[in-house]
């Protein structure tokens, strides 16, 4: 799924003579394979307590909380529930920086430094399809999913003639989303938003639960709230009188892509679906499979993929045994299978039990037991399912077979299955397909893509 996001833990520490001078800002730059990441840490103090707040403004990501800050002596250690990362530094007197190491999955030097300029220079620069100009209406709304009492912020964009007939609620993938979609200082939905209306489309999108002006809690929802949220937007659209007569479409990117299709397969209300890159095999499968390609990519030997992909399968289908353990149980359960596999070297062990709290999390448990036909085989409305054929987190060949096959069975004679041929997960015309290619790629969205979905929705009659 787009930037693999689910329970992560990371630790910092900083060990130096000044650590009663860690409060304020840190700057860092990860690099690695022709890729940079910018990171700022914010470290507070009130009284004796220390809490801290994480940045990524390549990513869009900011003020992500952390669960516990802790000082003792010249060590400091940070706990979050969000990402699976480990960083450790020492504190440079001379230098005032923390010189350390990052780690998630591979170790990658990480030094931080109280100077922005040193380090962060200048905001990322747009990317040339950001919109330069809006010659439509925009509305900042804010919705109301009525069963979790969370309220939704986003933005509402109208034709300046207002003649709209179709209006298009936009769902982001995996990992805590703003309104753009915006990671790796790409905005994917400010921009398929922006060309949408600018063909006479009208669009909603949003902040995802407790990220920027959206509330809610992010860390514990799962793709079953994230589709009550989506819902939340379309009860919205029918609220609004200058907005009944339209039809509605939900178009979903990754795990968006999925939350489209099994909101549409219980609402009617939904008259239309596009599915970007959404899975439409069983989640299990589409994770090896994943996970299979990126080692691969990154130049992984096969015996060891082979190896560790049959490692992660029976994980896997262990979450799916044991859907009602308690989490502290399942997690036992998961260490002791990771301890006793032969087929793991002790430190793929050490590794593994560490990073398993992932694997137990509200959200990662719910999405390990999908399986995409559960819903599609009851959308009768139209679908339009787009794939890059250079996708390597949700196989293009596989996954709109897949969804085919689903649309058939549910009898459904208004779909189009369409892989685009050199495009990857975010729809770019990609090299390799490696999720570190997508920062280095000036393009946000390639023009096939965006062409053939404002083409299809505007073709359909109702």
């Amino acid at each position: 799924m787009k930037k693999t996001t689910a329970t992560l833990s990371f630790i910092l520490v900083f060990a130096g003579a000044f650590a009663q001078n860690i409060t304020g800002d840190w700057y860092g730059l990860i690099k690695a394979g022709g890729s940079s990441l910018h990171l700022v840490f914010h470290i507070s103090k009130s009284g004796d307590t220390y809490t801290t707040t994480l940045d990524s403004p390549d990513q869009g990501a900011k003020g992500l909380p952390t669960d516990k800050t802790t000082v003792t002596g010249d060590v400091v250690e940070i706990e979050a529930a969000k990402f699976g990362i480990k960083y450790s530094g020492i504190y440079q007197v001379d230098k005032k920086s923390i010189n350390g190491t990052f780690t998630q999955g591979g170790a990658i030097p990480l030094n931080l430094t109280r100077d922005n300029v040193a380090t962060i220079a200048e905001a990322p620069a747009p990317r040339p399809q950001d919109p330069k100009d809006f010659p439509y209406k925009q509305e900042d709304v804010v919705f109301e999913n009525t069963k979790a009492g969370n309220r939704l912020a986003g933005t509402l964009t109208m034709p300046s003639n207002g003649k709209a007939s179709k209006i298009v609620v936009l769902i982001s993938g995996s990992g805590p989303q703003n309104r753009n979609e915006e990671l790796f200082n790409h905005r994917p939905f400010l921009v398929w938003s922006d060309q949408l209306t600018r063909q006479g489309i009208a669009v909603l999108r949003y902040d995802d639960r407790g990220v920027a002006k959206s509330t809610g809690v992010f860390s514990t929802a799962t793709t079953a709230d994230f589709a009550d949220d989506a819902e939340g937007a379309v009860n919205f659209i029918k609220s609004r009188a200058d907005l009944k007569g339209l039809a509605i479409g939900l178009m979903g990117h990754s795990e968006g892509g999925m939350i489209a299709p099994l909101v549409a397969s219980r609402n009617p209300s939904v008259k239309f679906v596009v599915m970007l890159a959404g899975p439409g095999i069983p989640i299990v499968q589409l994770m090896t499979k994943q996970s299979t390609d990126q080692m691969r990519l990154s130049g992984v030997p096969d015996t060891t993929v082979t190896r560790i992909s049959e490692v992660s399968r029976n994980l896997y289908t262990a979450l799916n045994k044991n859907p009602g353990l308690p989490t502290a149980q399942l997690k036992q359960t998961i260490d002791n299978l990771i301890s006793q596999d032969k087929r793991l070297s002790d430190a793929e062990k050490k590794n593994l039990i560490e990073s398993s709290a992932t694997l137990v999390s509200p959200w990662f448990r719910y999405f390990m037991g999908i399986d995409p036909a559960s819903y599609l085989t009851k959308v009768k409305c139209p679908v339009l399912a787009l794939n890059g054929t250079m996708d390597k987190q949700v196989d293009s060949e596989t996954n709109l077979a897949a969804v085919k096959a689903n649309l058939i069975k549910a009898g459904n004679k208004h779909y189009e299955i369409v892989p685009l041929d050199g495009l990857n997960h975010l729809f770019q015309k990609a090299a390799t397909g490696g999720v570190l290619e997508y920062e280095q790629i000036m393009e946000t969205v390639n023009p096939a893509a965006l062409e053939k979905v404002v083409s299809w929705i505007n073709q359909l009659k109702f």
